[in-house]
């Protein structure tokens, strides 16, 4: 390819343009739909004031502090995170802790996942996400010349990643514990992990989760509504959501009702604005609009992909781990709770990156997003001949 030409570019564009048109116009669209899909819900309950705009003017802080901590990590060199990764990693499951803990974690539906800030709740498994790439990464340059073998290469990092899943999954968030363990063993996959190795993970995991399932009523509920969530016994109960969710779909048909025009928001399918704010594009904006959605997402997933390759062709291996490590992890995400709200998965209580309502999401996302850009920064630098030393 010309763009890895030995001779330096200096008419390359320093930034990635394609990449934030895509982020900010799914940013833009997660906005207008969070509106959208909480204004009834907030103009009809007290405890919001009655303010149809509550959720909006919360979003609209979260991302005006997600940008402000996405340019600061933007300007933060990529070498920064490979040296403090461990430590990271670290800090990340010193939070996970701290939620479990009567008094400081937040117990809200059930499920102990949230920090208090006193102005809003922070959720540390989205932070986790991020520093698990950072890790998973570093740990397969530091092991390089041994990831191809079990007891030196694989079985350090299972064991730090089975502490880790259980901290996750004693919260219980069963949906950040698969999209961790995604990311990680994706990031061991394509340091050199064998694939006898991740063929066995692959075995052995559905033998966990149904583990995990038996010991936990609520699970098999979820499981049972899941499977038959039209039955009469469900459909009012664990299957409510998704039966919910599927008819804004029929709803929407090929083109939808109209920005606004959603039956479902008004307080009939929970947590539209959040976990299910794609059930609310597709009746909205129908397939039409679903498709862009996901046409959005897949550019943002290949793009990502595109600088790791691009990072590799420098030489730059940490960084194309880190570029891979977040394309898993958007990708893995985003198919996950689309599928929840196709009603092809259980419910897991997973947002959608970038569009649903939600500080701690938003502003990992947003993090995430310019880490990427900056990978990709540094890339083209390099063809310009301004090498970094580190």
């Amino acid at each position: 390819m010309k763009l890895f030409s030995s001779q330096k570019n200096y008419n390359l564009p320093i930034y990635d343009y394609s990449l934030i048109w895509a982020a900010l116009l799914l940013l833009g669209i997660g906005l207008v739909m969070v509106y959208s899909a909480s204004i009834e819900v907030a103009a009809s309950e007290q405890k919001y004031g009655y303010q149809h705009y509550y959720f909006l003017i919360r979003q609209s802080a979260y991302l005006v502090i997600a940008f402000i901590c996405g340019y600061i990590t933007f300007l933060i060199p990529v070498y920064f995170w490979q040296k403090w990764a461990p430590y990271l990693f670290l800090i990340g499951g010193v939070l996970l802790v701290l939620v479990l803990i009567p008094g400081i974690g937040l117990k809200i539906n059930g499920s102990r996942r949230w920090l208090s800030l006193v102005v809003a709740n922070f959720q540390p498994t989205e932070l986790v996400k991020l520093f698990t790439v950072m890790y998973a990464s570093d740990y397969v340059l530091r092991k390089s010349k041994q990831m191809r073998t079990i007891v030196k290469g694989f079985l350090p990092m299972l064991g730090v990643m089975i502490i880790t899943g259980w901290l996750v999954f004693v919260e219980p968030d069963l949906g950040a514990l698969i999209v961790i363990t995604a990311i990680a063993m994706g990031i061991l996959f394509l340091g050199g992990l064998t694939l006898r190795v991740i063929l066995s993970l692959a075995i052995l995991a559905p033998i966990g989760v149904w583990g995990a399932i038996q010991i936990s009523p609520y699970k098999q509920a979820r499981i049972q509504g899941f499977l038959d969530p039209w039955g009469p016994e469900n459909v009012f109960n664990s299957g409510y959501q998704t039966t919910q969710a599927q008819m804004a779909f029929g709803n929407g048909e090929y083109f939808g009702t109209g920005v606004g025009s959603s039956s479902a928001k008004m307080s009939f399918l929970p947590e539209a604005h959040t976990d299910f704010i794609m059930a609310i594009i597709g009746e909205e904006f129908g397939l039409l609009g679903v498709t862009i959605v996901i046409g959005l997402f897949a550019f943002l997933i290949v793009r990502m992909f595109g600088i790791a390759k691009e990072s590799i062709q420098n030489n730059r291996h940490f960084a194309a781990l880190m570029a891979q490590g977040i394309a898993i992890w958007f990708s893995i995400q985003c198919t996950i709770n689309i599928a929840v709200n196709l009603g092809l998965f259980p419910t897991k209580g997973l947002t959608l990156p970038l569009l649903s309502y939600g500080g701690s999401s938003i502003l990992v996302s947003i993090i995430a997003i310019a880490i990427v850009l900056r990978i990709d920064h540094e890339n083209r630098r390099n063809l310009r001949g301004q090498h970094y030393n580190k």
